[in-house]
This record gives C-alpha cells, sequence and structure tokens, in this order.
C-alpha cells in the first residue's frame, strides 16, 4: 500500500537531480516523477538534453586540472572542480527559493560532493555504479596490459575519496546489478538497493521484418534482413574493456568458416574506460591492423565498422542480428547486453562478473571464456549452424528482461518508490 500511495498525483515532492551529462541513467525516473505531479529540478554541466516539465539549471566549471599535477590526486582534483562548480550553482538555486526535499545524483563524477551543505536537511540519494579494487576487478584482469605504475593501487585508494566522501552525506544509494553493488565497502552496502535502470521492452523487441542498410567500400548500398548470417558486436568504444582485441582475433577463422557471415561492429575511436593506447594511437585501428594480414580482400569486405549509430538503427541492426557477442572485464555492465536480450538475440557473452546475474549459460545465451578467441568462433559458429536452439536462447533471453528488467512493470515503479521511500528515512 505504501509504495501504490507514492504513485498518487499531488504529493508533491520538490527533487533535485544531478548528472554531469542529464538525464543520464535519470532518463525515465526523473520525467516519470515529474509526471506525477512532483517538482522535478536537474542540475547539469552546459548543453544538456532538455526534458519536458523539468527545470534544468546549466552550469559550467571555470577552470581545469592543474598542469603537471601528481597523477594520483590529478581525478580527485577534477571532482572538486566539478564539485565546486555544481556547489555555486545550488547556491543560486536557493537563493532563488528553491528547497528539495530530496537530491538523486550520480555522485560518480563528484558534482554533489557539497549540496549537503548548501540543503542539510535534505535526502541524499547517489547512484552507486562502481567502486574501484585493486584486485578481483578489472584492475589486472587482462594479463596483455598490465599496470606500468607499481603504486597503481595507491592512485585506486585516491580515486576512491570521492565515494568515501558521498558515503558520510548518503543516506540511501541505488546500484543497478548485484556485482556492481558488491564491489562496495560492507559498511554501506546495506544502504544500497539493487535497481537496474531499466529496458523498454515494448521498443526493444524481436522484428521479423527488420531491416538495415548499409554502404559498401564501393559506395554501393547493402540491404540486410533477418534472414542474412549477421554476427553483431556493440561498444560504446571499441576497446580493451569490452573485449574489443579478443572480438578482433576470432574474426579471421570465423570469416574462413562462414563465407556468407556479415561482421557488423558499432562502437567509437576513443576510450570510455581504462587507459588510451600509447603514440595517439587508436584501439580499433590496432587491432585491425593485428587481424587484417590475416584475412584475404574478400573476407575484409565482409566486416564492416558502423561507428556510433542512432538508436533506432542501433535496434534495427539487434533485430536482424543471427548472432551477438558481448565480452566485458569484470567491471560495469553495458545497457545494451540487456537490450540484446530484449530484441531476442541469441548471445554469446564472456563469463565473467557480472554477466552472470543475466546469462545463464544454455539458457540465455552461451558463456565463454573472454581471453578464448578459439572458443568464441566455436561458439559462434555453432549457433549459427542451429537456428533451433537461437530461437530458444532468444526467447528465454527476452522473458528474463520482461520478467526482471522491463523499465515500466519493474523498475521504474521500483526506481519511483526508491526516491520518494527517502522522505521517511
Amino acid at each position: 500500500m505504501v509504495g501504490k500511495a507514492r504513485y498518487i498525483k499531488g504529493l508533491q515532492v520538490n527533487i533535485l537531480f544531478i548528472h554531469q551529462n542529464f538525464p543520464g541513467q535519470f532518463k525515465f525516473l526523473a520525467p516519470k516523477l515529474a509526471e506525477l505531479g512532483h517538482n522535478i529540478f536537474a542540475l547539469a554541466i552546459k548543453h544538456n538534453e532538455k526534458l519536458e516539465n523539468i527545470n534544468l539549471i546549466s552550469y559550467d566549471t571555470n577552470r581545469g586540472t592543474t598542469a603537471n599535477i601528481h597523477p594520483w590526486v590529478s581525478d580527485f582534483e577534477t571532482k572538486v572542480i566539478r564539485a565546486d562548480a555544481c556547489f555555486r550553482a545550488a547556491l543560486k538555486l536557493k537563493a532563488d527559493g528553491f528547497s528539495p526535499e530530496i537530491i538523486i545524483s550520480h555522485h560518480g563524477w563528484g558534482e554533489s560532493l557539497f549540496l549537503k551543505d548548501v540543503w542539510p536537511q535534505a535526502k541524499l540519494g547517489i547512484y552507486c555504479e562502481f567502486y574501484y579494487q585493486p584486485h578481483g576487478a578489472d584492475v589486472g584482469f587482462d594479463p596483455e596490459f598490465p599496470s606500468e605504475d607499481e603504486g597503481e593501487v595507491c592512485r585506486l585508494q585516491l580515486k576512491n575519496l570521492n565515494n568515501l566522501l558521498h558515503f558520510e552525506k548518503a543516506d540511501a544509494a541505488i546500484s543497478p546489478t548485484y556485482w556492481q553493488a558488491s564491489t562496495f565497502p560492507d559498511y554501506f552496502r546495506n544502504k544500497i538497493s539493487i535497481i537496474h535502470d531499466g529496458i523498454d521492452t515494448n521498443v526493444v523487441c524481436p522484428n521479423a521484418s527488420a531491416t538495415l542498410s548499409l554502404k559498401d567500400t564501393d559506395n554501393s548500398i547493402i540491404n540486410l534482413k533477418k534472414s542474412d548470417e549477421i554476427v553483431t558486436f556493440v561498444n560504446r568504444n571499441l576497446e580493451p574493456y569490452r573485449g574489443y582485441h579478443i572480438f578482433m582475433r576470432s574474426l579471421p577463422e570465423l570469416l574462413r568458416k562462414r563465407p556468407n557471415a556479415r561482421i557488423l561492429i558499432v562502437g567509437g575511436d576513443g576510450v570510455s574506460y581504462g587507459a588510451k593506447p600509447k603514440n595517439e594511437q587508436k584501439w580499433k585501428d590496432i587491432f585491425i591492423n593485428e587481424i587484417r594480414p590475416k584475412l584475404k580482400d574478400s573476407e575484409w569486405k565482409r566486416v564492416h565498422f558502423l561507428g556510433v549509430i542512432p538508436y533506432e538503427v542501433f535496434i534495427s541492426l539487434l533485430q536482424i542480428s543471427t548472432a551477438h557477442v558481448y565480452l566485458t572485464y569484470p567491471f560495469i555492465l553495458s545497457w545494451s547486453l540487456l537490450e540484446a536480450m530484449s530484441a531476442g538475440c541469441s548471445i554469446i557473452a564472456s563469463d565473467t562478473q557480472p554477466l552472470q546475474e543475466a546469462i545463464e549459460h544454455n539458457v540465455t545465451g552461451r558463456l565463454v571464456p573472454f581471453f578464448d578467441s578459439k572458443v568464441i568462433t566455436k561458439e559462434i559458429c555453432s549457433l549459427l549452424d542451429n537456428p533451433e536452439m537461437r530461437h530458444q536462447l532468444g526467447t528465454k533471453a527476452r522473458k528474463f528482461v520482461i520478467d526482471n528488467y522491463d523499465l515500466k512493470t519493474v523498475t521504474l515503479p521500483r526506481q519511483v518508490d526508491w526516491v520518494l521511500s527517502l522522505r521517511e528515512s
């Protein structure tokens, strides 16, 4: 009954969202709260998306990180610079008469560090995405890219300063997966509710009639459909953290064994996580150059780099996918995996955390060793040869997402309930 009561319109609460790239993870939550009649404000660094019925106040930082500062503290200085700017924007908002009862922040960039000093009475809920670990997670996972600094463990301790300072101020927290929550210290973990951001399964759904058009190297148009043999791979940026190097190494054998397969690779040229490559190179080019000598021109012609694509094109790509590959270090779970499951893709995924929460081997997908490109190739070929198994895996994957991650029926009601429960904490 309490949860339902929180959905009643008219019980207005002043809620302030903090996200440097608003709306980010709050894309559906903030508008839903506004729809329910609550007074929603958001503070964000300039040039961000505006949403209906949300008062977005943009601001900017007034300085950059100090040149030649000690590398272990440069990350924290950046967060303090952002927190300073957000603090001053909050002071102006307070002077204009706004006083939030609840502040919801993705605190990972530091912006909300000082907001309880502006509004001490406000309840602060933070989005706990990841707590940096010197062992057992992403750091040291890939022996191909060892840390070149023996002080890495020291740097990570300081990188967590922002988390630690927020723990003293936060009244509650939310985390999208159990494993991500488990990276946080025991003494804070009991404040974390596990609620994913959610997948709109009505939008991301199977579509047997979906098509996708590509430009070939000679500028001719290739029209692809569900009946074509298509292997998809999606990253925000093409980099080792998401297994780009391992996937690329699977391609020479895969393309030889599957003469009709096309490989569609989505992702930018930059770096989202981890270190940049040396000498201003791009990870994308490094691993293209590694495998290209092993491929015939006719094979390479079937590899398509799509770059960063519009969301509706991304959905079409998933809908025509025959087999979808998702690899990751033990790190933050990508929305794209759950979206692929929602689209009914048959998935080959690395047997790494937190994937075990979503992929059960031979039930909702196939789990493979992260570093074994030969096994990855074998599993892709196995699924390409078995339409019945693909259908079975894809159907169960979609049902799993609907049952556990559906935006409208599962996660959004829980998110709203969590936010409004902060009044009672």
